[in-house]
């Protein structure tokens, strides 16, 4: 079946919040990592959410963002026809209202993220309401998420050498004034590689900022942004304060590269020429008896460990988040 809208996307997110579990958001650029995840989520019967940064749809679209989300969205589109599980698209740390416009005439995604946290408050009120009124008025079935609050790291094009936690009471001005449908919120997660040990993780927090926007009327769902080191028994805790979307990034680009490396570092004599041989990369080795073996160097026999390998991981992240077993379009 093709990728789901924002109405089944919340009807997964009023699940999420009634059962205590999330959804894994996983970053993709390519597609032998949604490939991967597709085969992850299907294997355990987990709904995914695919997210789409801009610097992913830019690479996809060799410099153009627009073109890589349609490319990569036609991608998920005919692909996930192949999986018996819900499938869904978010754009993930959105910062360009006229880029943000044109994905919401286009139709593409199930949910965009309007990331203006790096702004001052009355700056990122107004930029992610803009976000929400645009989407009512063109009718699009597209959920908004929005962040408040700053986490430290870099992602994509935004960058912050501190941690600002959210503010439980600030969360709720803002969920009234803007109308986002999820709010990202800031607790001690970092982008980037970080270790779980290292981080200075507020579950507290999360539980005082659903408790406030519960006490008024806005049961929102709450993201976890930069969750590649958080672990399983911190996600736990995270979950019970009313965390539903946790986004993982970082971890799939690490095991992309490690998982190319171990294939290419177990087979260094069959890709690259002895010491001593001197032949050319030019004439493909035309002048030495030497020939490397297309068995390991043809990139689809990458390619196909590292869809297994990325099937893997999010296959325990999903078991780890609860989702796993619990589709609600299978």
């Amino acid at each position: 079946m093709t990728y789901y809208g924002g109405t089944e996307l919340a009807s997964v997110y009023e699940d999420t919040l009634a059962e205590e579990f999330a959804l894994v958001a996983s970053n993709v650029a390519e597609p032998n990592v949604m490939i991967g995840l597709m085969e992850g989520a299907s294997e355990v019967d987990s709904d995914l959410l695919v997210q789409l940064s801009n610097g992913g749809c830019t690479f996809a679209g060799n410099g153009d963002p627009i073109a890589g989300l349609r490319a990569m969205g036609t991608y998920l589109d005919l692909i996930a026809e192949q999986y018996d599980v819900g499938v869904f698209l978010n754009m993930d740390h959105q910062t360009d209202l006229d880029v943000i416009q044109q994905q919401i005439e286009l139709g593409i995604p199930s949910s965009i993220m309007i990331d203006a946290s790096h702004e001052p408050f009355e700056e990122n009120v107004e930029r992610s309401k803009r976000v929400v009124e645009a989407i009512d008025r063109a009718g699009a079935d597209i959920l908004v998420e929005a962040e408040l609050g700053t986490i430290k790291g870099v992602e994509d094009e935004i960058v912050s050498e501190e941690a600002f936690y959210t503010d439980p009471e600030q969360a709720v001005e803002f969920v009234d004034r803007t109308g986002c449908d999820l709010l990202a919120i800031s607790v001690g997660t970092q982008h980037g590689v970080a270790k779980g040990k290292d981080l200075e993780l507020r579950p507290d927090l999360a539980g005082d900022i659903r408790t406030a926007l519960r006490d008024h009327g806005l049961d929102v769902p709450l993201v976890l942004h930069g969750s590649s080191g958080v672990q399983p028994d911190q996600l736990e805790r995270m979950i019970q304060h009313g965390v539903c979307k946790v986004n993982k990034d970082t971890r799939y680009q690490y095991e992309y590269t490690r998982t190319a490396f171990d294939l290419y570092r177990s087979h260094v004599d069959e890709i690259v020429p002895p010491a001593g041989t001197n032949g050319d990369r030019d004439s493909f080795f035309n002048d030495v008896e030497w020939s490397p073996d297309k068995d390991y160097f043809d990139p689809r026999v990458a390619g196909r460990n590292i869809r297994e390998r990325i099937a893997e991981v999010y296959a325990d992240l999903a078991v780890a988040a609860g989702s796993a077993g619990r589709s609600r379009y299978a």
